[in-house]
């Protein structure tokens, strides 16, 4: 249905994001194209689209296919987000039969298409499943699909993964959702930055998403463990040589001159030891080289003195408002020094609004170092400054170096405008801030939205080894079930919890 020839995708700066890439969708195909943020996933997504990216890349290489397809973006335009929801989808002449069958078959109150309301004014869920309406209407062959789950809650993700599983049409999909990895793909495509960037590697496996990860994770281990067998034993050969050279050497120096005949064998076997030496240095060449994956962050947070008794937060609110709107009423949270909490809930509930009435009411509390990551980044993070100048607020500047590095962020990255950065890069840049802060609280408005699928492991492993108290709004399943304690949902009626793994 679609096949790719020898691609290649080149950053204006000279970075090789695809080299030689082959590859063919066949149909009924799910694939999932995963890797770290700045990888090239997206590009890829509009070169197959048809989408004009010389502005920042230059590709080479062919893509064919004669079937109709179809892109979903990332996010939408400011001009689309202005559009009323029927001209989005048609601004022609619509076929109103068809869109309400697909209404139907998206779970979309057709009542939309008959008001005046714009896209903007809608929920993160109901601008995705408008958008798959609008893709769904040109009737393709084949779905490219950014990020789709971005911005939706339980529910509608749940919706996603249905759709993904059943439709006819063959896709090939981004995502940082595991669960939707897992449940969708029945392939995945890899796509590296070795390095520091410098090597770009991509490949493909015929797997589901767990067992990808799982063989993926045996393959680096026994990498690493012959590579450090193949080391061990040349450090001991090196050793070796170093004595019988010390040896050969001391004798010339310390051979008299009246023993030509000695001399000479000794010449002899310093040429020797030196040939052996050369080809200690060839094998140090041909050595299985150590795999440091790109996702691998060396960040922890750092042990503290909390009391898991103390009270960090018991308050109630009366109402839940966002302007004139009530969004929730009699809601009572009472959480203490370690407690991990998540808040779920369907799109435009509030969740945000109360994590935000969370933190005003925990700032007031001098005796509490409280520290916030935000959903959107621009909240804290000035796109003028460096990751560098950011994370040197909060400590010294060679130890937000330091972090940074473990982090995987090159110099360059290090000292370029935050403007410049991916969502990913930003996220990450976030969780490295809070652990500088060494807070005791940590409010956390969607954590891992940004983080792809592979270094998500690594940060929610640390979010639950950290000691403090974490309260935080998630729709990511693998992070509810990993960090969370206890599970609150909010509705119109209050926040009720509905799991808690303490008792």
């Amino acid at each position: 249905m679609f096949t790719i020839n020898h691609l290649r995708i080149e950053t204006l700066k000279g970075r090789i994001l695809l080299e030689d890439f082959c590859f063919t969708l066949n149909p009924g195909d799910k694939i999932a194209l995963i890797g770290e943020e700045g990888n090239g996933k997206s590009t890829l997504l509009k070169i197959l689209a048809g989408i004009d990216v010389t502005d920042y890349v230059r590709w080479s290489g062919s893509v064919y296919t004669d079937e109709k397809v179809a892109y979903m973006p990332q996010s939408l335009s400011e001009e689309e987000l202005k559009t009323g929801i029927l001209d989005y989808i048609d601004d022609t002449d619509p076929d109103y039969g068809e869109l309400y069958s697909l209404a139907v078959d998206l779970q979309i109150d057709p009542s939309l298409f008959g008001n005046e309301r714009k896209m903007k004014s809608l929920s993160g869920g109901e601008k995705v499943k408008i958008a798959l309406l609008k893709l769904l209407y040109e009737k393709p062959d084949i779905l490219l699909l950014d990020e789709p789950t971005n911005d939706l809650d339980l529910k509608t993700l749940i919706f996603l993964e249905e759709f993904i599983r059943q439709c006819r049409q063959s896709v090939l999909f981004i995502s940082h959702d595991e669960s939707l990895l897992q449940n969708c793909g029945t392939g995945i495509l890899h796509l590296e930055q070795l390095k520091r960037k410098s090597e770009a590697r991509i490949s493909f496996s015929g797997e589901n998403y767990a067992e990808y990860s799982a063989h993926r994770r045996q393959q680096i281990d026994r990498t690493n463990q012959i590579a450090a067998k193949e080391k061990a034993q040349l450090h001991k050969q090196m050793e070796k040589y170093r004595q019988i050279y010390q040896k050969v050497d001391h004798a010339q120096k310390t051979i008299s001159r009246q023993d030509p005949h000695g001399g000479q064998l000794l010449k002899k076997k310093m040429h020797a030891v030196k040939a052996l030496e050369k080809n200690l240095e060839i094998k140090k060449e041909r050595m299985t080289k150590k795999y440091e994956p790109e996702e691998a962050i060396n960040i922890f947070f750092e042990p503290l003195q909390t009391n898991p008794q103390r009270i960090v937060l018991d308050y109630h609110w009366d109402t839940l408002t966002a302007g004139d709107k009530i969004l929730s009423r009699e809601i009572s949270l009472t959480v203490k020094g370690r407690d991990k909490i998540v808040i779920i809930g369907d799109n435009g509930c509030g969740k945000s609004t109360l994590l935000k009435e969370i933190r005003d009411v925990l700032k007031a509390n001098e005796s509490l170092n409280v520290a916030y990551m935000p959903q959107n980044y621009e909240d804290i993070l000035d796109n003028q400054m460096t990751p560098l100048d950011f994370l040197s607020t909060f400590e010294s500047r060679v130890k937000a170096g330091l972090m940074l590095g473990a982090l995987k962020y090159t110099s360059e990255e290090m000292n370029h405008t935050i403007a410049g950065l991916s969502q990913g890069q930003r996220c990450k840049l976030l969780i490295a801030s809070l652990i500088l802060q060494k807070a005791e609280v940590l409010l956390l408005d969607e954590p891992t939205r940004n983080l792809s699928p592979l270094s998500n492991p690594e940060v929610r492993k640390i979010l639950k080894e950290y000691q403090g108290c974490i309260i935080s709004v998630s729709h990511d399943r693998a992070f509810i079930d990993d960090v969370a304690e206890k599970v609150y949902m909010l509705d119109r009626e209050g926040l009720h919890l509905i799991d808690d793994t303490t008792k």
